[in-house]
């Protein structure tokens, strides 16, 4: 199990049955969790906050959640996007960004967090 002790990592999915699954399997790693936020004008409070980490889903009831990402990298938080689109949806200055194809076991997400911030397995 990856371990994401005290690690704060912000959330954020519009999909419920997702982002219950992504808490659960987050907080069993031991991360703080930050949200869930299912929409852009919360994502972009929330991305306020003292982070270290956040999982974006890229479609919010048809708002793309790219303004948080854009805040994100602008403090150097690192995040990975959940989606369903291909990487070519991406703008191009985040397709670096590790992205998770949709449908996802959230376990996946617990990894790509530990792997930005250089986790260990427990």
């Amino acid at each position: 199990m990856i371990d994401l002790a005290g690690k704060r990592v912000l959330v954020i999915e519009d999909e419920w049955l997702i982002a219950a699954d992504l808490a659960r399997a987050l907080a069993a790693a031991g991360a703080r969790l930050i949200g869930p936020v299912g929409d852009l004008a919360g994502g972009l409070r929330r991305a306020e906050e003292p982070l270290d980490a956040a999982v974006l889903d890229v479609n919010l009831g048809g708002t793309r959640s790219f303004p948080v990402a854009d805040r994100l990298a602008g403090r150097g938080i690192p995040f990975v996007f959940i989606t369903g689109y291909d990487g070519w949806a991406l703008p191009d200055h985040h397709r670096h960004a590790p992205r998770i194809t949709k449908p996802f076991a959230p376990g996946r997400a617990v990894e790509a967090i530990g792997a930005l911030l250089g986790g260990h397995r427990a």
